[in-house]
């Protein structure tokens, strides 16, 4: 069936860890934003769910540090961390260990990538999954973008690989749901921790549901570093799911809502899901040829 689902929204710790210090009307406004994503993507009656998130030294380390990863397991465990602090209760994920293999196998014709078979989640996946599939009954892809230590994949090469993972999942026989979690502009662990760069996040995300190319890789990481913070960095999420979904074709901005609190603008975006043109494969030699359309007359 191929994807039938792009959207991007926050994970940020704080919005289940400190969920209960927000003022009530902001408590409010976040639930209503993602409960519109989780309506939005449960109508999409997804088989397989790839999140497309930026992990915080969980699984990867200075000793390996992959620019691009993806999960091949049949199952996760999340979080890794304190389930109090985060509120939310370690359990068994599902994933989906043959479609990860298919998507890999894709990939790594245009992608340097690496692959595991073992992958703790973080905040970064369980938040979304939180508040998206509470019941943790879709299976799930785990992909990982480096967004934590330099030198980090430029934007183009991010535009790219969502580009790649748009037609690897378009292969698949599986509804897929592409999902970029991240951003937008906060400052982990720092002494400006808990300030958020609004004018930043709706500049983003108006060149986000623009869909406008150029816009999106003009950012260069100086210039995010300064006005959005190290947890800026993580627009390469957000990016990929952009360029996955084709330029040109407008999002739609569901919510977003700055709160202190939280330390971020807490934000949840969709886009159409539009043909991107005849379905590709991969030769032996490495070129692309057409998938014939099965119910084509022979």
């Amino acid at each position: 069936m191929g994807v039938v689902f792009l959207g991007i929204m926050s994970h940020a710790p704080g919005l289940t860890g400190r969920i209960g210090q927000a003022p009530a009307a902001d408590r409010e406004a976040v639930f209503e934003g993602f409960a519109q994503m989780r309506a939005r993507l449960e109508a999409a009656r997804p088989d397989l769910l790839v999140v497309v998130a930026a992990e915080h030294f969980a699984n990867f380390f200075m000793d390996n540090m992959p620019a691009y990863a993806l999960g091949m397991a049949d199952r996760y465990e999340g979080p890794i961390e304190d389930e109090q602090w985060l509120r939310i209760p370690r359990t068994v994920v599902p994933g989906n260990a043959a479609a990860s293999r298919a998507i890999i196998q894709h990939l790594i014709h245009e992608v340097d990538l690496a692959y595991c078979e073992e992958w703790k989640f973080d905040h970064g996946i369980m938040v979304p999954l939180h508040y998206l599939t509470p019941d943790y009954d879709v299976p799930i892809v785990p992909v990982n973008i480096n967004c934590q230590q330099p030198p980090f994949t430029p934007l183009a090469r991010a535009w790219a690989f969502g580009q790649a993972l748009r037609r690897a999942g378009d292969a698949l026989p599986q509804r897929v749901a592409l999902l970029g979690t991240g951003g937008i502009s906060h400052w982990p662990g720092s002494t400006q921790m808990g300030r958020i760069n609004e004018d930043f996040d709706r500049e983003f995300l108006r060149r986000w549901t623009c869909n406008d190319r150029d816009a999106l890789l003009a950012y260069a990481d100086e210039e995010v570093l300064r006005e959005a913070g190290h947890g800026g960095i993580e627009i390469r999420t957000l990016v990929a799911i952009a360029a996955a979904a084709g330029g040109g074709s407008p999002g739609e901005l569901l919510f977003y809502h700055g709160t202190p609190a939280f330390s971020i603008g807490s934000c949840a975006a969709v886009m159409p899901v539009l043909p991107t043109g005849p379905a590709r494969a991969f030769s032996r030699e490495g070129g692309h040829v057409a998938v014939p359309d099965p119910e084509a007359p022979v």
